[in-house]
């Protein structure tokens, strides 16, 4: 009887054991992506406005402050995913990046609550504004750095999180999870982008951050909620330790000749891949055994991994040199998407009168962008493809590569129907005499500006999501959450070069006292003109993607090892 208890016993832990993961998990992962983004999508657009009127700052120093903050935001997904997959697993580095995101929200609602913590406001008779002490703008810094660092445990790791609980499904369930995902995130944006502005246009800063804070607030509880339903992932060893020591031992021994085929290379214990591939041929010599005596373990390990490293690591690293030529090709679509001020300040000068006692707040605009995501993932799922599949009397497929270039094209129609706008804009302005008057409204109604969030809707639900998808595909397991990072570090690069490009055509624009074409007054300035720049370097982008997509081959080679899937 004890030992029949006993059996029954384990059978019962087994089989919960196995219950792990599933669809179960997934509302929870993606209420907690999804709850994230409502203040992350609210706070951007209308930072602006908070810098301008609370801060006393000018479009220039807002614009920089804000690019400087979203490129910290997007650079901290890069060490988000190195601890993520080196120290701490997925699960603790989410957890602790959703109470960051809430003591960043919080800290950034007590400068609205107390007026100690923000500049006295303008005195407008003698049109003097008097700018934030050095401890205020360090209270400010501080809870966007909180932010910027929560969001860096939380974006690259959810999504690769959610796709442990679904280990064993198959492609096309992990494309309908991403998809879905995404939409969803998007979603959560959207409602960011309407409620929460509407709330702060209505009831002011301090109402619409506390209501931010609770959000993020209801984020972290929905994650830890679910904690025992999870699977939690082990971090393997330093990936990014591994590929320095595979450059520094392929240097170390660059003078030595390749050896035969299948022999002479380490491949590890128990590992499968006993071979490196022929790209990037010279990495290859990280991985030669000069004399295994000397340089291998009774226990199949290397005694020097700056010596002699695993295939594995090699591959690994192949991986990821592979795949930067069309990393780098998302760039300058992401600067596209970085002008988060002149979108505001565009629709502001605008009629945003829809019906009767109802006006579009100018923040809530780039919400059709997200609509837009969340209406095409549905159609693309439910209608395109099953349609198609139906006409062709088979199961059709987008490849990846083909839906990221799609969404590079449509997104050089979205900048020029920006620039046509603006232009019209603008001639609207010096037509009714406004030319001198930034604060005017130009008698022209804001729904022309809906095809270009429309177009850009379409192009971002192509190209990001498949970015997503394709680092998913193309890395292994052990690298999960460093190739989801890499989309995040592509907007990092772009709002520092969206910066950059910014002040050159400031300086370069506004010679012999005329106004640059990003001037303070858009009545002045020639915004029309910078977006058609942004459309001609968006067409040489997708001259370059095709290139880069003609060149790339396979890492379907790329073995999943190494992937420690026991529970923390």
């Amino acid at each position: 009887m004890a030992s029949e208890k006993i059996l029954e016993k384990g059978i019962r832990q087994n089989s919960s054991k196995r219950r792990k993961g599933g669809f179960i998990t997934l509302p929870f992962i993606i209420a907690n992506e999804a709850l994230e983004k409502v203040p992350s999508y609210a706070l951007v657009p209308s930072m602006m406005l908070y810098l301008k009127s609370n801060y006393n700052m000018t479009i220039a120093a807002g614009h920089n402050l804000i690019n400087l903050w979203q490129a910290v935001s997007n650079f901290a997904p890069i060490l988000g995913a190195f601890f993520a997959d080196s120290y701490m697993g997925r699960f603790v580095t989410i957890g602790l990046g959703s109470v960051s995101s809430f003591l960043g929200v919080t800290i950034l609602w007590l400068t609205a609550l107390m007026p100690q913590a923000r500049p006295p406001p303008c005195d407008h008779l003698t049109q003097s504004c008097k700018s934030a002490t050095a401890g205020q703008l360090g209270i400010l810094v501080c809870a966007l750095f909180f932010k910027s660092m929560g969001a860096g445990g939380i974006r690259p790791c959810s999504m690769p999180f959610g796709a442990d609980q679904l280990s064993n499904s198959s492609e096309k369930t992990l494309e309908s999870y991403f998809s879905w995902y995404y939409a969803a995130a998007s979603l959560g944006g959207s409602l960011g982008l309407t409620v929460v502005i509407y709330i702060l246009q209505m009831y002011g800063w301090t109402v619409g951050y506390g209501v931010c804070a609770c959000l993020m607030f209801l984020a972290a509880l929905a994650f830890y909620i679910a904690s025992p339903l999870y699977v939690k992932r082990k971090a393997s060893t330093s990936l990014f330790t591994g590929f320095v020591q595979v450059l520094a031992a392929s240097y170390k021994n660059r003078n030595l000749p390749f050896p035969p085929q299948k022999l002479g290379y380490h491949r590890g214990k128990n590992s499968e891949m006993t071979v490196p591939s022929e790209r990037l041929r010279f990495l290859n010599k990280a991985c030669i055994i000069r004399n295994a005596e000397q340089e291998i373990g009774p226990d199949g390990l290397a005694l020097d991994p700056w010596r002699v490293c695993t295939v594995l690591k090699v591959e690994e690293l192949k991986a990821l040199l592979k795949v930067i030529p069309i990393w780098s090709t998302g760039i300058v679509m992401a600067i596209a998407g970085s002008q988060h001020s002149f979108p505001v300040l565009q629709a502001s000068s605008m009629n945003r009168h829809v019906f009767r006692g109802f006006d579009i707040p100018a923040a809530s605009l780039t919400v059709f962008v997200y609509l837009t995501t969340v209406v095409w993932v549905i159609l693309y799922e439910r209608v395109i493809i099953p349609l198609a599949s139906k006409i062709k009397g088979k199961q059709v497929y987008i490849s990846v590569k083909l839906r990221m270039g799609i969404g590079l094209f449509l997104s050089v129609l979205a900048l020029g129907l920006t620039a046509m706008v603006e232009n019209a804009r603008l001639s609207k302005a010096i037509q009714e005499g406004h030319v001198k008057n930034p604060s005017a409204m130009v008698n022209m109604s804001v729904m022309w500006l809906l095809p270009q969030y429309i177009v850009m809707g379409v192009a971002e639900s192509l190209s990001i999501l498949g970015q997503f998808e394709f680092y998913h595909r193309e890395f292994p397991k052990t690298m999960s959450s460093i190739g989801n990072s890499l989309y995040f570090l592509s907007l990092a690069v772009a709002h520092i070069l969206s910066s950059a490009l910014f002040n050159i055509v400031s300086q370069t624009t506004s010679r012999d006292g005329k106004p640059s074409w990003v001037a303070d007054n858009l009545n002045e300035a020639r915004f029309d003109n910078y977006y058609w720049l942004l459309a001609g370097l968006s067409v040489l982008n997708v001259f370059y993607y095709i290139i880069c997509s003609r060149s790339y081959g396979s890492t379907s080679d790329v073995i999943d090892e190494g992937y420690v899937s026991e529970e923390e």
